[in-house]
């Protein structure tokens, strides 16, 4: 597979399905308590981390059999998409992103209480900038784990080139982080949580599509 269609895949698809999730919420949470790029940092530096463990899988994955694995990666990505425009045919119309900003909140609340008080943070980060880029980084690690988001890029990157993947999605991750920090609490109540669900669940089984295409 090219670069830039690793790279392409990797941004529409992160960009769509980050938009309004729940570390999208976290990172808008925590820059209306902290300077934001401070909370830019460490939310970005944990998807970037992500990114990379997801695409390193991506690629122990592709080791197997070429075949079974863009005939894996396309029942993956249409069983993700259905599942999505299943849940947006259940949401109502006007709804907003309420449900990802209650779970992003319960996530601050229920973080570790070292990592809340700042207890554990390691010497490096003793200062009050890279404490609050800890507790970003931490907060953000443990909601991306086993996010679709991370099974999406483990599937990108075993049917697609690596380092397109990793730049394209952190690109992806960089977008809706950087809105989240910025005007994260404004547009909440401005786009609809169905709208975005039912466009992500389209990018999934078009990205289905392409991986069903391509195993023929």
């Amino acid at each position: 597979m090219s670069f830039l269609m690793g790279f392409t895949a990797g941004l529409l698809l992160i960009t769509l399905s980050e938009l309004g999730d729940k570390t999208f919420f976290i990172g808008a949470l925590l820059a209306m308590r902290h300077p934001r790029r401070w909370v830019f940092v460490g939310v970005t530096a944990a998807l970037f981390v992500m990114t990379v463990l997801s695409v390193l899988i991506g690629q122990i994955a592709a080791l197997l059999p070429i075949q079974a694995v863009k005939w894996t990666a396309a029942l993956l990505f249409i069983g993700l998409g259905s599942k999505l425009l299943y849940d947006s045919a259940l949401m109502d119309a006007r709804g907003g992103l309420g449900d990802e900003q209650a779970a992003a909140s319960a996530a601050i609340r229920t973080q570790l209480p070292g990592v809340h008080s700042f207890g554990l943070i390691p010497a490096f980060a003793q200062r009050l900038g890279t404490r609050i880029a800890f507790r970003a980084f931490a907060l953000t690690l443990v909601a991306e784990w086993g996010d679709r988001t991370q099974f999406a890029t483990i599937t990108l990157a075993a049917t697609h080139h690596s380092l397109g993947v990793v730049l394209g999605a952190t690109l992806g991750h960089s977008i809706c982080t950087a809105i989240a920090v910025v005007c994260g609490k404004l547009i909440a109540g401005k786009i609809s949580e169905r709208w975005l669900t039912g466009l992500s669940g389209g990018l999934f089984l078009l990205f289905g599509a392409i991986a069903i295409v391509e195993s023929l």
